[in-house]
Parts: C-alpha cells; sequence; structure tokens
C-alpha cells in the first residue's frame, strides 16, 4: 500500500473484480453483529439491506445486483422514472447501507466463522 494519493487512487480504481469485492463490504446490524461477532462483510445478491444514509435513508429491500465496476449495488424497489416513463436502478455505495439479513451458503458460513475467530 503506498502512501502517495496518486498512487493509492490508481490502485483503488485500477482493481481488479476480486478486490473490488472485498472493497465493496456493508457493516451488520447490530443484532447480526452481536451473534457472529463479525462488523462488516464483503455484499452479495439476496442479501436484505436497509439504507442508513442519503436521500433513501430507511428504505429496506434485497440486494439484486452488485455493479463492481461502477462500485454500486442496486436494491429492489429503488428506482426512479426516466423522462420516457422507463424504470431504471439507482446505485448505492455499498458502505451507506447496512446488512439485516444475510444470504448463508457453505462459502459464507466458513467466512463468518474465520473473521469471528481472528477478533
Amino acid at each position: 500500500v503506498s502512501s502517495s494519493r496518486r498512487n493509492s487512487r490508481k490502485a483503488h480504481f485500477s482493481a481488479p473484480s476480486s478486490i473490488r469485492r472485498k472493497i465493496m463490504s456493508s457493516p451488520l446490524s447490530k443484532e447480526l453483529r452481536e451473534k457472529y461477532k463479525v462488523r462488516s462483510l464483503p455484499i452479495r445478491v439476496d442479501d436484505e439491506v436497509e439504507v442508513v444514509r442519503g436521500s433513501h435513508k430507511g428504505r429496506v429491500g434485497k440486494v439484486i445486483a452488485v455493479y463492481r465496476k461502477k462500485w454500486v449495488i442496486h436494491i429492489e424497489k429503488l428506482t426512479r422514472e426516466k423522462s420516457n416513463a422507463q424504470s431504471v436502478q439507482l446505485g448505492v455505495d455499498p458502505s451507506k447501507v447496512k446488512i439485516t439479513t444475510i444470504k448463508l451458503d457453505k462459502d459464507r458460513v466458513d467466512l463468518l466463522a474465520r473473521k469471528a475467530q481472528s477478533a
């Protein structure tokens, strides 16, 4: 990791998808934090989230897309109308949501166990 602003920005914006996954993490809700002893997780499709910042604060929904190239996630029912009456998804920064329900599979359970053990 460079202390140079220029190199840090270059590393961030040219990061491969595997590293973007980790950068695009969201904090867990208080209940999940108590249960799993983990503060944050990389966001994934089918997690349920609540928006905690911005004009859509308080909105709850399921993650329907993680758009790593644009650094945003799409949440169901979080759309806006275009001038031609077409509906488009709004991109939300993963750091501005909290995970309220985790989509658990074998790999995610292993990840939670590893992170809790190191804490």
